[in-house]
């Protein structure tokens, strides 16, 4: 709670919490949880006994993500100190108050898109009631299980009605804030547009809260027996605009960190990670002219990502041509699809995949500082932290958080997954081989890693990142450009002066109002000439000029010719004098 209220004086808005409703998977008395059974705080950084010994005991632990709903509208029983009776109702609207005196909204992970079980299974709910109703069938009759369990159909009156209740519920009685969709493609958009419709018919007078307040996001990927609007219209991505109701954006995501999630060479790099700039050697990332086209490629994803993801938005990108966002390509997709800076969310890390830290540490070259890798780690975020609409990012990024490179932990126990809040207990690096069962084609890539004492981050680092992190909170919830209502705000507010067939590899020059942001992703120092602002006189943002990074304080400006110089894997925002003086 500490950290959570430092985060909130910095300008962090909402926890996210993955699902807390009760779930089929951890067993609720603490005295029915097996613990793992071996010493392995003494094993070596790069040994898979770790992983052995935690599998043994996954599927009895006290721990697991919970994407495997039971009763949806029923807080978690593991969670509370007595599972039996009212503790778990208390308990959960205590955590939502006290995470509120702490500045803090909540926001609830939904997973309305399948159950744990179906049929006549033992934690079959809603098949048991109406067999074949609440489940989505595939043609001959099966479960669709593109979900990786169970599906459910709320193209289904009574499922979908299941799906409002359930959430006016949590609203009204919980107070909960906001509500993030799992695979939100697999419902049909109308029904998160009812669901939108109830929320926002709740006042304070009559229900204890204002609905209207409440916010709506989440994962409109699209795949599985729903793809394409198979079934009906689906609540994806480009569907979604429009609505006020945000998806997840995997564009700028992709070009920060480098390649995809997927890549089974984990060593493709990109803006943040040395793509072109600070190569690691990998044949994945091809030659020195594939890598620069990469790389400006990359830049200009980004931008789109600054921008809120707009469709609409014009720039002249690194070709020379002037493009609107939705005319970038992003493996075959429009890079940008949104129609409002709030229907796109940007995050350079979530639960899912190899937090940043890890996805960095397996992508930039090995020899790379702790000191350079942190600096990445921030550069990274603040392209997210920095962009028009919402952003977020996973619990414990600002402190490099690790999981010992596992891609996959819903699983894996509290020993790849805790969040080590005191710098001197390290961020969780070197615990062993990931578990097997998820991670096993890459441990030729993790094992060199986990024992390099260049990945290991010490207290400077760890403390560094989250001061620098902080501080660009700050300049986001109080600089005003950041929040941008509308498009049309957006493309007045917001341009990339330098961006064209010139346009510095590793470079990004953003102009937002009276600020001007150079992202440098580079390992040295780079100057950006600007002639437009010679002669405005700018100066780095008083944040930052009193703030926690010493290094971005020596970024200077040259007001004669409109020269803005920063070191090697730094932001620095600076700010017209006229803004820089009331900000202080």
């Amino acid at each position: 709670m500490r950290h959570l209220r430092r985060l909130a004086r910095s300008g962090t808005s909402y926890v996210h919490l993955l699902p807390a409703f009760d779930f089929g998977t951890v067993p609720e008395r603490r005295s029915d949880q097996a613990r793992p059974g071996c010493d392995l705080a003494d094993l070596p950084a790069d040994s898979d006994q770790q992983q052995k010994c935690v599998a043994a005991t996954a599927d009895r632990d006290g721990y697991n993500w919970g994407y495997d709903p039971l009763h949806y509208t029923v807080p978690e029983g593991s969670y509370a100190s007595d599972p039996d009776g009212p503790a778990r109702t208390r308990e959960f609207r205590r955590m939502v108050q006290g995470l509120a005196h702490a500045g803090l909204r909540t926001v609830m992970d939904v997973v309305y898109n399948h159950t744990v079980a179906a049929g006549q299974d033992d934690k079959s709910v809603l098949d048991r009631i109406v067999p074949g109703y609440y489940q989505r069938l595939l043609d001959g009759g099966s479960v669709a299980t593109s979900t990786c369990c169970p599906g459910t159909a709320p193209e289904h009156a009574m499922m979908g009605k299941l799906v409002v209740d359930s959430l006016v519920t949590w609203a009204r009685q919980y107070k909960v804030d906001g509500f993030r969709f799992d695979l939100m493609g697999h419902h049909p958009k109308a029904n998160i547009l009812a669901v939108r419709k109830a929320l926002d018919a709740l006042t304070p007078a009559k229900d204890g809260v204002d609905g209207t307040s409440i916010i709506l996001y989440g994962e409109g990927w699209n795949f599985g027996e729903a793809a394409d609007d198979a079934r009906f219209v689906q609540a994806t991505q480009r569907h979604m605009a429009g609505t006020g109701i945000a998806t997840f954006s995997d564009r700028a995501r992709d070009a920060v960190r480098g390649g995809g999630p997927f890549d089974e060479d984990p060593r493709v790099q990109g803006f943040a990670s040395g793509l072109f700039t600070d190569p690691n050697g990998s044949p994945a990332n091809g030659g020195r002219d594939e890598q620069r086209a990469r790389l400006l490629h990359a830049q200009d994803l980004i931008k789109v990502g600054l921008s809120g993801n707009l469709a609409d938005y014009t720039f002249t990108d690194t070709g020379g041509r002037r493009v609107k966002g939705s005319e970038v390509d992003y493996s075959g997709s429009p890079a940008g699809y949104a129609a409002a800076p709030g229907d796109a969310l940007a995050y350079a890390d979530a639960h899912d995949n190899e937090t940043l830290y890890d996805a960095l540490a397996y992508k930039l070259p090995a020899t790379t500082p702790a000191a350079d890798r942190a600096r990445a780690q921030v550069l990274a975020l603040a392209t997210a932290t920095l962009s028009q609409g919402p952003a977020l990012s996973q619990a414990g990024t600002d402190l490099l958080r690790s999981k010992s490179l596992d891609r996959n932990s819903y699983d894996s126990g509290d020993w790849f997954n805790a969040v080590h809040w005191a710098c001197e207990d390290g961020n969780g690096f070197g615990r062993g081989l990931p578990p097997a069962a998820d991670n096993e084609p890459k441990w030729a890539y993790a094992k060199p890693l986990l024992t390099n004492p260049a990945a290991r981050p010490g207290c400077p680092e760890i403390t560094g990142a989250s001061g620098a992190y902080r501080d660009l909170l700050r300049i986001r919830t109080t600089e005003k450009a950041f929040s941008q209502a509308t498009a049309e705000g957006v493309q007045d507010a917001l341009s990339f002066p330098l961006s064209g067939t010139g346009e510095t590899p590793g470079v990004i020059t953003m102009r937002l109002d009276r600020l001007v942001v150079v992202f440098n992703a580079t390992p040295s120092r780079q100057s950006q000439t600007v002639p437009a602002l010679a002669g405005t006189p700018y100066a780095l943002h008083p944040v930052q000029a009193h703030g926690s990074d010493a290094t971005v304080k020596t970024s200077t400006y040259e007001r004669a010719t409109g020269t803005f110089t920063v070191p090697g894997r730094t932001v620095a925002v600076y700010a017209a004098e006229a803004a820089a003086a009331a900000g202080r």
